[in-house]
């Protein structure tokens, strides 16, 4: 049986407890958590952002304990220096403009290269790494496993503002990042050689130099043999995170499963999967999601229930029900964009939803 080794790599906002804004902590933060977490921690681009990194993780329980460690101690370190961290997949008011520019020669060149969609670029991800034996098997999942990258999407909804704005959309983060090159659901490769051929031509053309600059929603990664999920926002909560990485280890082993009996999921066109993105970073699990099999509209939160039994028989296997069942409380208690909005409805003001989502990403961390 394949192993479907885990990683989950989360990216957090710094803020000022004072003024509630986007602030930069200079790499204090980094620099002393990786006295104790070594390169676990990292600066981005953007000097406001801290990002983490499990290491690799046999199942879910170990993935949700050292993500709430890093997530422990990055805030206690935060602490130290006078902030706070927040998980979201944007903050709700501070404008980019305002914010520097982490000094380092790839920020640098990304800055140069790609310029005002690179420093407007102020948003915070979820990187979920499912392992393979193979880059072969990696590319053939991947295609298949495309279709339910929306479904996931939309629980994981978590931006809705933008420089003090309600966009109308309950992911806003990917509208800003639509503006880097190569984003967004990729096409379907044949095989793991028509995908480093595309790789190989990008860079021989001066497209890019290597093929961490492909940005795509999900990807086969280019040094490790894992598939990248990298289409959620950031999770407000380290329930919601674990929901997502036990989803997605379960479509995996699913599809998997599927191919050892000889029979695959449809890989459906990207420009047909956009349609069904589009519709989650509008309006979450409360729009209609298109099911291109009946070729009709259909309620998202009944898609996944849909998608929750597709994967029921492989979940005790993984040993990832607990966490896989949180998704249910998603669905009762709305996303993190959800409950952003309804704290502003609440209290109409932005500095509240910045305190709640503050609170919320400490919930669960030890």
């Amino acid at each position: 049986m394949n192993e479907f080794t885990l990683g989950i790599e989360e990216e957090y906002m710094v803020v000022d407890p004072v003024t509630r804004e986007l602030t930069s902590h200079d790499q204090k933060i980094v620099e002393a958590a990786q006295k104790i977490h070594k390169d676990q921690v990292k600066a981005e681009m953007h000097q406001a952002v801290v990002e983490v990194g499990t290491g690799i993780c046999r199942t879910t329980e170990e993935a949700r304990k050292e993500i709430s460690q890093l997530r422990y101690t990055v805030s206690q370190l935060a602490g130290e220096q006078g902030l706070r961290i927040g998980a979201a997949g944007t903050h709700p008011f501070s404008h980019w403009e305002k914010q520097l520019i982490t000094e380092h020669p790839r920020y640098n060149e990304i800055v140069n290269e790609l310029q005002e969609a690179a420093r407007s670029n102020l948003i915070f991800g979820l990187h979920i790494h499912v392992g393979f034996q193979s880059r072969e098997l990696a590319i053939h999942i991947a295609n298949q496993v495309r279709y339910f990258l929306p479904h996931v999407f939309a629980l994981s909804t978590n931006s809705p503002f933008w420089e003090a704005r309600n966009t109308g959309y309950k992911s806003f983060r990917t509208k800003i990042f639509d503006k880097f090159p190569r984003t967004g659901i990729p096409d379907i490769f044949n095989s793991i050689e028509d995908y480093d051929n595309y790789v190989k031509l990008l860079i021989k053309t001066n497209c890019m130099d290597n093929a961490k600059k492909i940005w795509w929603d999900i990807r086969v990664h280019p040094f490790f043999d894992t598939v990248e999920f990298r289409i959620c926002d950031c999770p407000m909560l380290i329930d919601e995170t674990m929901a997502f990485t036990a989803l997605f280890q379960a479509l995996c082993a699913k599809l998997y499963k599927l191919r050892l009996q000889n029979m695959e999921f449809i890989s459906y066109s990207r420009a047909l999967i956009n349609e069904n993105k589009w519709r989650a970073a509008r309006y979450g699990i409360d729009g209609n999601l298109i099911d291109f099999g009946k070729e009709m509209e259909v309620n998202c939160r009944n898609l996944v229930l849909e998608l929750l039994d597709f994967v029921d028989d492989v979940v005790d296997d993984l040993g990832c029900r607990n966490d896989l069942n949180y998704v249910h409380k998603i669905l009762e208690h709305g996303t993190g964009a959800d409950r952003q909005l309804a704290v502003y409805e609440q209290t109409g003001n932005f500095e509240a939803v910045v305190d709640y989502i503050t609170t919320q990403t400490l919930i669960g961390a030890k």
